[in-house]
Formats: C-alpha cells, sequence, structure tokens
C-alpha cells in the first residue's frame, strides 16, 4: 500500500476557524441506529485494539493502515481491508482515525485519495479523530468540513460532523475497552456516537466545542509527564538518601505524594508488577509520544501566550532521552535513564 498522502491545500485555505457548534446540530437519535458501518484507519497499537472491540460489539468494520502484517490479521478475522482512506468513507457511516500525529491525520484526511477526496460530498455522517494532535488543526478539520454536504440525506441529518475524541489509558486500557474518551465538538453528535465510544472505553467526558477533546488531551499528558519526572526524582532521591524505592512508594501511596505514577505506573523496577518497569521499559507509552504531546502542549501555550516553564522543562527532559537512543521506550525510563544513566541498564 502506499503510504499515506500529501497534505491537499483544502485546510490551508480555510481562513478562519468556526466554532463546531455553529454547524445546526442533529437531535440526538438521529443516526445512532446507522452506525452499523464503521471505518476504522490507524491500526498500531492502541487502534487495533480499539478496532477490535467495535468487532466484537457487532459493529461492521472495513479497515485501512499501511502495515501489512496488521491488515493481514484482521482480513485473516473475515475484517474487509480498503487501499485507501477515500475507500473506507464509500463504505462507511462513520469513521475513526487513530493516528500517530498531526501531519498523518492531514493526510488521511485532506490528501489525495484521503477521506474528503470527494468533492463537496462525503458520506460518513460522523467522522471521528481519536489522534493526539494540537487544538488548531481539529478547529480547522471541523471547518473544513462544514463545507461538505453528505451525499445521502438521512432523517433530520443534514451535514457531517467531526469530533476531536483523542483518549486515556494507554494500551492495557484499549485492549480491555475501558479507555477514557475526551471528546470535543457538538453535543448532540457526541450524544449521537456514545454507544461506540462506550464499545471501546468505560468513560465518555463532553469537553466543548471542537478542539476542546485535544485540548484536555495534551493538558492530561502534560500533567502525566510533570509527575511522572517528579515521583522518578523524588525516589531516586529517596534511594541516594538511603530509603529503597519499595518503601518510599508505600510513604506516597499513603500519603499526600499519591498519584497515578506512584500507585499505578511506578517507574521504579521491581516495585509494581505488570508495568513497563517490569519489563526494561518495553510497550506502554513511549518516549517519542511523550516527547511529541510536549511538543504540541508547548505550541498550544505559546499560541495563547501562556507561560509553561515545566513543560519547558520536561520536554528537554524527554528530548534528551529521545535522543539517547530510548524512543521507543516507555516515557517511566525517565526514573532510569535521567537520574542514573545509561550505564544502569
Amino acid at each position: 500500500m502506499a503510504m499515506y498522502y500529501r497534505v491537499r491545500s483544502l485546510l490551508s485555505a480555510v481562513k478562519t476557524t468556526r466554532h463546531f457548534s455553529t454547524i445546526p446540530s442533529p437531535p440526538p437519535t438521529a443516526f445512532s441506529s446507522q452506525f452499523q458501518n464503521v471505518g476504522f484507519i490507524g491500526l498500531g497499537n492502541m487502534g487495533s485494539r480499539m478496532a477490535q472491540n467495535l468487532i466484537k460489539a457487532g459493529y461492521n468494520v472495513a479497515i485501512h493502515d499501511i502495515n501489512f502484517n496488521v491488515i493481514k490479521m484482521f482480513t485473516d478475522m473475515g475484517v474487509s481491508a480498503k487501499e485507501t482512506p477515500f475507500e473506507v468513507a464509500e463504505t462507511s457511516d462513520v469513521v475513526i482515525t487513530m493516528l500517530p500525529s498531526t501531519s498523518h491525520v492531514l493526510d488521511v484526511y485532506t490528501g489525495p485519495n484521503g477521506l474528503l477526496h470527494g468533492g463537496s460530498l462525503i458520506r460518513p455522517r460522523l467522522l471521528i479523530n481519536s489522534s493526539t494532535i494540537d487544538p488548531e488543526t481539529s478547529r480547522k478539520l471541523s471547518a473544513a468540513i462544514s463545507n461538505f454536504n453528505l451525499e445521502e440525506e438521512t432523517g433530520n441529518w443534514e451535514k457531517p460532523f467531526i469530533l476531536d475524541a483523542p483518549v486515556s489509558g494507554g494500551v492495557l486500557a484499549a485492549e480491555a475497552g475501558s479507555l477514557t474518551f475526551m471528546v470535543g465538538g457538538s453535543e448532540d453528535a457526541y450524544l449521537a456516537a456514545k454507544p461506540l465510544f462506550l464499545s471501546m472505553g468505560k468513560n465518555t467526558i463532553y469537553c466543548g466545542g471542537a478542539g476542546t477533546g485535544s485540548a484536555a488531551k495534551i493538558c492530561n499528558n502534560l500533567a502525566m509527564a510533570v509527575s511522572m519526572l517528579g515521583v522518578s526524582e523524588a525516589l531516586a532521591l529517596g534511594q541516594s538518601l538511603g530509603i529503597d524505592a519499595e518503601t518510599l512508594t508505600k510513604v506516597f501511596n499513603s500519603s499526600s505524594a499519591r498519584c497515578w505514577s506512584s500507585d499505578s505506573y511506578n517507574p521504579v523496577p521491581g516495585v509494581m508488577e505488570g508495568v513497563p518497569a517490569s519489563r526494561n521499559y518495553a510497550g506502554g507509552f513511549s518516549s517519542k509520544l511523550m516527547a511529541k504531546d510536549l511538543i504540541l502542549a508547548a505550541a498550544s501555550a505559546k499560541a495563547v501566550d501562556f507561560k509553561c516553564p515545566l513543560t519547558s522543562q520536561a520536554l528537554e527532559i524527554f528530548t534528551d532521552i529521545c535522543e539517547g537512543g530510548n524512543e521507543a521506550k516507555d516515557f517511566s525510563c525517565v526514573f532510569r535513564q535521567y537520574y542514573y544513566g545509561k550505564d544502569k541498564n
């Protein structure tokens, strides 16, 4: 299959950003029963598991990805595979995208043979982007899609909608169907799509208009990065002061320092089973992706002239970790790689 396509001029032609709520809202039940045909684009560690949960829930899923091996895994299960995003759109009532970066999202939506390749008409009534991208791009996509019409109107649903719906929970939650979706866009479209979200996750949070789901995700990951740095630094200092990490972790988790990075995703090898630190930081959420999300957070802060010194420091640290050859390691490897160095492998 061809690599993802070059970005076309559709998005750059959008001169102003229009709030998603300016598009007429459909009634919440307008197409809830018409989502049987679901397209899914982006079958990486997260997307493949999300798509599998949709299949388990009884949806008729069509897929697209550039990875032949993952495509074969799905086609061997009888799932229909399409060669381009546009072909996915031609057979789907709703299309979900789960892609690595903003550039991939733009390629899939606006590139040659992308989802929006068919002129001013589109078949899917709803597009859901679960990729982590910057809020401004989410708003521009919403504005661009508001210029499209449906190939075939159904009931009171007259226009296509897009929701930015990134997720939290990681690979384990994607596999277990326990993700949290943070959603921006039309509230009525969100309510109509909720059964889809609950087929892949256990929590859905409506955040507001277009771009707010993306904003929530980068803020969440910023807080996660900073808390992981704080826990790692404290545990490393504690060991230097003669307190073993397991004992100090018990103190944290019984005191005011308790947080996800200490009680659910501890970064010290041997303290907690089932986390990346217990398997040489393999799997989980890569340092490269954390650095990418911190870049998004820093850029978003700059766009609104907001000072974020901890964002800058965290980005510098995770960039150093990636440049040291640890980009594929889980981001909790900051404990070992930053505070102890490569010699502590």
